[in-house]
């Protein structure tokens, strides 16, 4: 099994694998292409199972057209509630109501800001807002030993407020932890901050996930677009919703190369979609008809095999003749 964090190891050219026979990738969008290609190399004959809360516009584009195989998991863990996603400018109140109201449930609040510059002056802002608050920094350029002892001490309950760049996001798992604030959240993609708002809600506790950002007229159509997305599927198990919004957004880019999303301008999306369709169902029928005996058969007995819609434009006037279609009776 192949998570995101011991990728560079089991990838690199010292590893071998003796009688590889199922490869199991977490967390798939974390995988540049670089990666992915030596992946690709590696699985070639083996059984290969990819997981993501968030697949890549390209990932579920392959599994839409049928060139893979998807399951969706949408069943959440018992207890669970969804977490209630807000969109809000930066404000000293809101950020002062909020870990004011997780500490008066004795709860621990994630501040994530991910420029490691500011945050000695929010913690400073923080302070000044909730004097009680226990405040604490952590991000990825401090000596691992010292970020471990920081964590732990958070996880011990030493400190009401984790303030530190997107490491949190990488699996960290503190149940008392149920607000999160984002700062800058027009800055994050769609599957990051779907990934840090799953930091919270892992207990039987109310979760709230607040985003900040400049007003939405402000922004750009893409962040906009994504600033409401992340607002609207708060649902538990609608990871798929917000990939299928990220396609949208972002396009599927060129399946077959390095790029991970765009649009196909040259051809037209359409157009290359049926190209596409087309030679999936080529080879299915083909070189791997071994593979797909079934969907061969029924193809052939519904007549469906390699056969499209068709329209006909003309500026010809066409009917149908007289002798054809019987007169009507006039009522």
């Amino acid at each position: 099994m192949i998570s995101s964090s011991a990728r560079t190891k089991l990838v690199g050219k010292t590893v071998r694998f003796k009688d590889l026979g199922l490869l199991i990738i977490d967390e798939e969008q974390k995988f540049g292409v670089g990666v992915k290609e030596k992946l690709r190399q590696i699985k070639t004959n083996v059984d290969t199972l990819t997981m993501s809360a968030t697949p890549i516009p390209r990932t579920l584009q392959f599994s839409l057209m049928g060139a893979r195989d998807m399951s969706v998991i949408q069943t959440p863990p018992p207890n669970r509630y969804p977490i209630q996603t807000e969109v809000h400018t930066f404000s000293s109140d809101i950020i002062r109501d909020a870990i004011n109201f997780e500490m008066s449930r004795n709860g621990q609040v994630f501040f994530v800001s991910n420029r490691i510059g500011s945050l000695t002056e929010i913690q400073n802002l923080i302070k000044e807002l909730v004097p009680d608050a226990r405040v604490v920094i952590g991000h990825g350029q401090m000596p691992p030993d010292e970020l471990e002892k920081i964590v732990m001490g958070f996880i011990n309950y030493d400190y009401d407020v984790l303030l530190s760049t997107t490491i949190v996001e990488n699996g960290i798992d503190i149940p008392n932890a149920n607000t999160i604030i984002i700062n800058g959240a027009q800055h994050f993609g769609l599957s990051d901050l779907h990934q840090m708002r799953g930091r919270v809600g892992r207990s039987n506790k109310k979760a709230f996930c607040y985003l900040l950002c400049p007003p939405l007229s402000e922004l750009n159509t893409e962040a906009r677009r994504r600033m409401e997305a992340i607002e609207n599927f708060s649902d538990l198990g609608s990871g798929i919703n917000l990939a299928m919004q990220d396609l949208d957004i972002r396009g599927a880019g060129n399946l077959l190369g390095a790029e991970q999303s765009g649009f196909i301008a040259d051809l037209g999306y359409e157009t290359y979609q049926k190209i596409l369709n087309q030679a999936v169902t080529e080879l299915k029928n083909e070189e791997f008809s071994q593979l797909y005996k079934e969907d061969v058969k029924k193809n052939e007995l519904s007549g469906d095999l390699f056969v499209d819609d068709c329209q006909l434009e003309s500026d010809l006037e066409m009917y149908f003749p007289e002798s054809y279609v019987p007169t009507a009776v006039n009522v």
